[in-house]
């Protein structure tokens, strides 16, 4: 999740190959992105999205961390008001920036045409990231619980969270 733009990659249901999906603007003020991402966890069965958490390369966490939290919790709510059973886990993604313009680069693709796909490649790395964690530990990143958005009640806990 970025100021600007959300890069957005889904995988296959075996969870094998992350393919890039699209670049939505973000829309602080309106969502319309959020909406297109709970239309898209909606319309593919997803069971977990996974947000990049951006830290620090000491591991902490700066303004840019604090928006990504909290666009993967309002993004857990909507998930919860549409039903989706779906859950949501921030997962380290430092370097994807750096990663996905090295790989468009090595691609031959001009820096300049970089902006299009940058967002897209970049979501592709964490969402492999998130993949090789699931398959040598079991589970990847931190749970982001829904809240009621009135009165900040847990809706679930891990359990029912799973699809």
């Amino acid at each position: 999740m970025g100021t600007v733009r959300v890069g957005v990659a889904v995988c296959d249901a075996d969870g094998i190959l992350p393919t890039p999906l699209k670049t939505l603007a973000r829309d602080p003020k309106r969502n319309s992105d959020i909406k297109v991402l709970v239309r898209e966890v909606l319309e593919r069965g997803a069971v977990e999205v996974y947000v990049g958490l951006p830290r620090t390369l000491a591991g902490g966490e700066t303004a840019s961390a604090a928006l990504a939290r909290g666009v993967a919790e309002l993004l857990a709510d909507r998930l919860a008001d549409a039903g989706a059973g779906c859950e949501v886990r921030l997962v380290d993604e430092r370097f994807s920036t750096v990663e996905a313009h090295r790989t468009l680069h090595a691609a031959g693709l001009d820096s300049r045409e970089h902006r299009r796909v940058v967002d897209q490649v970049a979501a592709v790395g964490i969402l492999q990231h998130a993949l090789d964690l699931l398959r040598g530990r079991g589970e990847a990143g931190t749970a982001v619980m829904a809240r009621s958005p009135r009165n900040g009640e847990i809706r679930g806990d891990d359990s029912d969270m799973r699809g």
